[in-house]
């Protein structure tokens, strides 16, 4: 149903959570814009507030909850009228929202995305609340047609659902079901919308890019999928996120090195190198895998930029197994790094495991190996200095001619940045650019030639 004049009804959102959330988001909006309501630019002040959560851990959780509670908070005596609350968060708790904050109106889970202009009509003519949750398992979401909030020049491209690996700390699996590889033909029908919507880079998301194509028995996999996207016109950078250490195989080792657009930039979660520490979280490998990994990686691409993630305070970890841990950064010296403490998830086979460690000592380590990681990302900025790099500009102040964009090796919005001086170009577009200096994480980058 379309509305217009008195009858338009305003619709705020507020979108939380990882880049799969994002993509998700982005479809809700379209959703919205296309049955015709308007999107406001104050979500707190709309006649709709929509919250897209975020469930993976206790402060994504905190955080959704908060939003939603505002949004409550803004109907007593406010603009707001109805509080609708999606995303990941919605599909872990369903109807346990309505405990949690009394006052909102409806709870969408994730397979219900694409009929929530419908759901938002329903709960205006019927005003009761309600839960609308099927088929969140089973969906292979089509995301096209997508209103990007990311900048026109770079977007998320999802290439799977869920996942099956079943780490004892992790909720995914229970909120977003089993994986799901999207048919190759409609990625490929994504990233050829997206490029003609002005994307120069797509980023490969999934909760296990590896993984692309093996329940659907596609042949070649990722490398294959990969060598299909190099063939659009118009895309320049293709960036691989989330992949599983396991799942790099030397086709897909072969195809990063031989490509001309896939970026040398691989995120890789390891979570931890100590083998009864890996067994535990029902992950493999251990520290002698990884080190042959990254060994391997670094001899097919010398100019590899690896990212990772770590999670620290895990139940039982000794002051040694953290050590060894420690001992692998100094070693692995990777270029990015994320490190987190563990947190007691309900519902996962973690948050029961006898030795769980005081928040104290794990916030006392978190502390300790990011200072050696920032020590290893400054020493390697330094190394920059004087050094060419081509930068994709994300934005610009003309009256400054100063720019932000990125090298190759910085993935948007969780990396470091390029500060560009003497900046002539406009956002979306690459530069020539000499790296000048340092700035903490960042580099300082001079624009060179037109």
């Amino acid at each position: 149903m379309r509305h217009t004049g008195k009858n338009q009804i305003t619709v705020g959102f507020i979108g939380l959570g990882c880049p799969k959330n994002t993509v998700d988001g982005e479809r809700i909006l379209a959703e919205i814009a296309e049955a015709g309501f308007v999107i406001s630019g104050e979500p707190y002040d709309a006649d709709v507030v929509i919250i897209n959560t975020c469930g993976f851990i206790a402060p994504a959780k905190a955080e959704s909850l908060e939003a939603i509670r505002r949004g409550v908070e803004r109907k007593i005596g406010g603009p707001v009228k109805k509080v609708i609350v999606t995303g990941c968060l919605s599909e872990r708790l369903g109807e346990q929202i309505f405990d949690e904050v009394a006052g909102v109106d409806a709870v969408i889970g994730l397979g219900q995305r694409d009929n929530i202009a419908d759901i938002i009509e329903e709960v205006f003519s019927s005003g009761a609340s309600g839960a609308y949750m099927e088929g969140a398992a089973a969906a292979i979401h089509d995301d096209r047609g997508r209103l990007l909030v990311t900048p026109g020049h770079w977007a998320y491209l999802r290439i799977s659902e869920g996942c099956n690996h079943h780490c004892s700390f992790c909720t995914i699996p229970s909120i977003r079901g089993r994986f799901r590889s999207k048919p190759r033909e409609l990625v490929l029908a994504e990233a050829a919308e997206l490029v003609r919507a002005g994307a120069v880079e797509l980023n490969v998301i999934a909760q296990d890019t590896t993984c692309y194509g093996r329940d659907l028995k596609i042949k070649g996999g990722l490398a294959g999928l990969l060598r299909e996207l190099e063939g659009i016109e118009g895309l320049a950078w293709i960036r691989l996120m989330y992949m599983y250490p396991d799942g790099i195989d030397q086709r897909l080792l072969e195809t990063v090195a031989d490509s001309g657009k896939v970026v040398h930039y691989f995120d890789i979660p390891i979570q931890h190198v100590n083998s009864r520490i890996l067994r535990a979280m029902r992950r493999r490998g251990g520290a002698e895998g990884m080190r042959r990994l990254i060994e391997k990686l670094r001899a097919a691409i010398p100019d590899i930029i690896l990212r990772t993630t770590l999670i620290i305070g895990f139940p039982g970890e000794s002051e040694q197994e953290y050590a060894e841990l420690l001992e692998f950064v100094r070693w692995a010296r990777f270029d990015a790094l994320g490190c987190f403490k563990f947190y007691p998830e309900p519902g996962t086979v973690a948050a029961e495991m006898r030795g769980q460690i005081p928040d104290e000592v794990k916030e006392a380590r978190v502390e300790e190996l990011m200072l050696v990681q920032q020590g290893i990302a400054f020493a390697s900025n330094e190394k920059r200095i004087g050094g060419r790099v081509t930068c994709l500009v994300d934005s610009v102040d003309s009256k400054r001619a100063t720019g932000v964009g990125r090298f190759y090796g910085q993935a948007p919005d969780i990396d470091s940045a390029c500060l560009i001086e003497n900046c002539r170009a406009r956002a979306g577009e690459f530069i020539r650019s000499k790296v000048v200096g340092t700035r903490d994480y960042d580099l300082i980058i001079r624009q060179i030639g037109s």
